[in-house]
């Protein structure tokens, strides 16, 4: 019943599109860039970090405690936020500077905005479609203001709707300052809009506002959950522990099993600077909420915040992201919308960045297209319980050339306890964890005989996935029918 209502409402103020009074609801969508699920203020494990406008944005919305990326790379979740696919199946699965992706028939739910009536507006990073000049436009968008790949902190180049310029200032508040104006004075005041505000922050170089570059001095960065700090990499693939040391071993060289225990942080000074940086983010979000609210279109604006993908911050030894570990597929995703959502709501279930897009779409009253993989979180963010949403889900990773920070190929299926990662290696082993009773995944139970039903069972669901998403595990396929540059 309560679906039915929601479906309802939605249609009928979908109804409206042509009026010049449209009450379908706004998009504000911001994406930070490799930010850590638990780097909020209101995690409480940073306890000098604070982000009021962020902790707000959850107390009056609901936060998907478990959300995931399909791939921890940019560019890649960056793409299945908006086509609603798996990066084997829209191509964009490496941050390639050759990289331009023909959309094809897996259109960004932009372009279904736009056909149904939506001003649509692009602010901020993409790392997508390397290209200069006017071509650098990703298709579904009025607006368009980005830059190429990771763009600079300071003083960056950027492409305003076709024209290359460059931008005097800290890049953070340059995306703001652009966002509101775009709000105030560019947009089609007569349509419901959908903005993207994708920020650069937090990605590393790290380099936070000149105003907050003495913030926390004094301040020590607390010691990772669940001891994962102490990594000795006893009983995990060989491959783990050639990668905690910049792979410095030479072929031939005997392998310990274990390793000591790596002094913990591996950089202090650049973790520190990541959380400094995500001030400017904290502030931004506030002064576009404001500018929401003085135009009047907060209460009918979903606000949407997330993260391309997680990011180690130490643990395991490690710092960045790809890996199937928890640290670097799982991202904040907080949303607002007082129509629909109660505040301070949590959800439990386990969504992906592939959701996203027929969230929205259903949200706008547009029907989902068929390519699109994702499921709307329209009935769990509303507070519908659905039995039948999904018990599982499946990560890929394709090994690019970022080194040292690169692992195998892997994908691994994750369910609400346990956690397989096939690394496709015949020589090495796989990973399994037990995610309630070692939620630091530090022990891995592959060779435990008493988990060899599990591991069947999950192998099992693995390839039920696959089937499901048309997995496709040669990563070079899509560079055949891709121009490039």
């Amino acid at each position: 019943m309560v679906r039915l209502f929601i479906l309802l409402l939605i249609f009928s103020t979908f109804e409206l599109s042509a009026e010049k009074n449209d009450k379908r609801p706004n998009f504000l969508f911001i994406l930070v860039d490799d930010q850590p699920y638990d780097a909020l203020g209101f995690s409480e494990r940073y306890p000098f970090l604070k982000t009021p406008n962020i902790d707000k944005l959850a107390s009056d919305g609901v936060n998907v405690k478990n959300f995931f990326v399909t791939q921890s790379i940019c560019s890649p979740s960056r793409a299945s936020f908006l086509t609603g696919t798996y990066p084997h199946i829209h191509g964009v699965n490496q941050n390639n500077k050759y990289v331009d992706p023909d959309w094809n028939s897996y259109a960004p739910y932009s372009v279904h905005l736009k056909e149904n009536g939506y001003e649509t507006a692009h602010i901020g990073k993409i790392h997508m479609a390397h290209k200069r000049g006017k071509k650098h436009i990703r298709p579904g968008f009025d607006y368009w203001f980005s830059f190429i790949g990771q763009g600079q902190y300071f003083n960056p180049e950027v492409n305003d709707n076709g024209v290359e310029t460059l931008e005097e200032g800290y890049i953070t508040d340059i995306l703001t300052e652009k966002t509101v104006d775009w709000l105030m004075n560019k947009r089609d005041k007569n349509k419901p809009f959908s903005l993207n505000l994708w920020h650069k922050a937090v990605h590393e170089k790290h380099l936070p506002a000149p105003r907050h570059k003495d913030l926390f001095k004094g301040e020590k960065l607390p010691e990772p959950p669940h001891n994962t700090h102490k990594e000795t990499f006893k009983g995990k693939p060989e491959w783990q522990r050639r990668k905690t040391y910049g792979f410095r071993w030479k072929e031939g060289d005997v392998i310990p099993d274990e390793l000591d225990e790596k002094r913990w942080p591996i950089n202090k000074f650049k973790n520190m600077q990541l959380l400094r940086s995500l001030i400017a983010v904290d502030e931004s979000l506030g002064k576009v909420i404001e500018t929401l609210e003085k135009i009047g279109e907060l209460e009918n604006t979903v606000v949407i915040y997330s993260s391309d993908n997680g990011y180690f911050m130490g643990e395991h030894t490690y710092k960045d992201k790809r890996l199937a570990y928890e640290n670097s597929m799982r991202v904040p995703m907080i949303i607002r919308y007082p129509k629909l959502i109660v505040g301070s709501t949590e959800i439990k279930e386990q969504c992906l960045n592939i959701d996203l897009a027929p969230t929205i779409l259903e949200m706008a009253g547009i029907k989902k297209p068929k390519y699109m993989q994702g499921e709307s979180m329209l009935g769990l963010i509303s507070g519908e319980k659905d039995k039948k949403w999904r018990k599982s889900i499946l990560f890929e990773y394709y090994v690019d050339d970022a080194w040292p920070y690169a692992g195998p190929d892997q994908l691994a299926v994750r369910t609400k306890r346990y956690k397989l990662v096939d690394n496709f290696l015949d020589d090495d082993i796989d990973e399994l964890y037990d995610l309630i009773n070692d939620p630091g995944e530090m022990n891995n139970l592959i060779n435990d005989e008493k988990f060899d039903e599990i591991e069947k069972e999950l192998r099992s669901e693995s390839k039920r996935l696959q089937k499901k998403y048309k997995y496709n595990p040669d990563r070079d396929w899509w560079l055949k029918t891709q121009i490039r540059k």
